[in-house]
């Protein structure tokens, strides 16, 4: 079905209300899975569900680090990698873009890029070949990964996105998030400074969702799995960047409302209330209404006693 023919959303308990209808999950990570800190509750139990149906899972995330930095961190938090069966970060396909040069946003854009990322990390330009350079003026391009939000503004940055955008730098940003979820707190994301960079005139290439470059990615992978967009849905809390990615590669999408946009949903509790603040968020987002919105990425209804079911076929 497509969105656009969508009048209603469906308010689920759980992934549960919704696990037999498709194949393919392709699950956001920040907001979703976790807080950056901990996983919610109820998400390891409802992976392991999901994987229990032999659901093959996708996290799919903004973050500006690779792949395996990213299974590392999952794995430290407790979601440990037999929960799911790929990562596919927007921090991954720059790294491949950059690397390789051969197509795209990425075809000959330099070897020398100014990195502006979190913490100093430079992990996704290593072992790619590129150079980091401390100084504007000798680099090709600006490379856009990270923000160190709290602790810096935009406005911080804006000395050396003005004297980039003089030099008329090209910009990859590699998480296009303008806000990240850490802990009980919103904080800025790589996505503010890019398009702070616009405002000054620059000129930046953004890979990761909403666009569609890593939507085809993902669906190629899961087409080598035999599985397809209409078996295929989306589960993520931002509107703007889970909600819209999927809606334009035409897969069904499942809001997680205890996200990015909890905020919207605060102080509620009656159906109407709950479905009035959706109606203002599809408003606001081009109209875009999701299928489905669960409170958070829950199972939903009681599980099975599975150790039980083990020591009595033992007996």
């Amino acid at each position: 079905m497509s969105v656009q023919s969508l009048t209603t959303t469906k308010f689920c308990q759980g992934i549960s209300d919704i696990s037999d209808s498709y194949m393919g999950f392709i699950i956001d990570q920040w907001g979703v899975l976790h807080d950056g800190e901990k996983p919610y509750e109820g998400v390891v139990d409802c992976l392991k569900e999901l994987k229990n149906r032999h659901k093959y899972i996708i996290i799919l995330s903004n973050s500006g680090k690779r792949a395996d930095v990213n299974k590392e961190r999952l794995k430290k938090i407790g979601i440990g990698p037999s929960l799911y069966d790929a990562i596919v970060t927007s921090g991954e396909l720059t790294w491949q873009g950059i690397k390789n040069q051969d197509e795209g946003y990425f075809e000959g854009i330099g070897t020398k890029c100014y990195l502006i990322s979190r913490g100093g990390d430079r992990s996704i330009v290593a072992e790619s070949g590129i150079e980091v350079v401390d100084d504007i003026q000798k680099a090709d391009f600006l490379l856009i990964s990270g923000a160190d939000s709290p602790g810096q503004t935009v406005e911080d940055y804006h000395p050396i996105l003005k004297e980039a955008a003089r030099r008329r730098l090209k910009a990859i940003c590699a998480n296009p998030d303008s806000l990240g979820v850490m802990g009980a707190d919103s904080i800025m994301g790589p996505g503010t400074l890019a398009r702070r960079y616009q405002d000054f005139g620059g000129v930046v290439y953004y890979i990761g969702k909403p666009h569609q470059p890593i939507f085809a990615h993902c669906i190629k992978m899961l087409q080598e799995k035999e599985i397809y967009p209409g078996q295929t849905i989306v589960v993520g809390d931002t509107m703007a960047h889970d909600m819209l990615g999927g809606h334009l590669a035409h897969i069904d999408t499942c809001l997680v409302r205890g996200g990015i946009h909890a905020p919207a949903f605060k102080s509620i509790s009656t159906p109407a209330e709950v479905n009035k603040a959706l109606n203002i968020l599809i408003a606001q987002y081009h109209g875009v209404r999701p299928k489905y919105m669960v409170h958070r990425l829950s199972w939903g209804k009681a599980l099975p006693d599975r150790k039980h079911k083990k020591r009595a076929v033992s007996k």
